[in-house]
């Protein structure tokens, strides 16, 4: 694809993919930190952490993947297949709030830019 032809929507959907990227980095080199994004505590059992941390291993492996394959939507699919692939994205964003919400706090991190990634993947179903 060609910077001439290079749509604004597809710039959007590069930067959440770079950001996906950066969280699934985030939480295989700091999981306590990654575990920050849900407002959730780390336990404080040894063993209770070493599970956690390894489930935000996990986490940043799916962010990984999310954001690689937005990079290929974007860059080697059509403006549909990119369209359907960030509303997947956004759907696990709503799911993750909600797991927040469910504990009582945390949900406004990720419900705040699931309908961001929502808008951008319904425009370009249409587009």
């Amino acid at each position: 694809m060609s910077l001439s032809t290079f749509h604004p929507l597809n710039l959007a959907a590069t930067a959440f993919a770079t950001i996906f990227i950066g969280f699934g980095i985030n939480a295989f080199l700091r999981p306590a930190h990654a575990l920050t994004f849900f407002e959730f505590q780390p336990p404080a059992a040894a063993a209770d952490r070493a599970m956690v941390d390894s489930l935000m291993v996990v986490y940043g492996a799916r962010d990984i993947y999310m954001g690689l394959v937005i990079y290929a939507a974007t860059f080697l699919g059509s403006k549909k297949s990119l369209g359907w692939t960030l509303l997947a994205a956004s759907g696990v964003a709503f799911v993750d709030g909600f797991v927040c919400w469910t504990h009582g706090q945390g949900q406004w991190g990720h419900w705040g830019y699931a309908p961001v990634i929502t808008v951008v993947g319904t425009l370009l179903l249409g587009a």
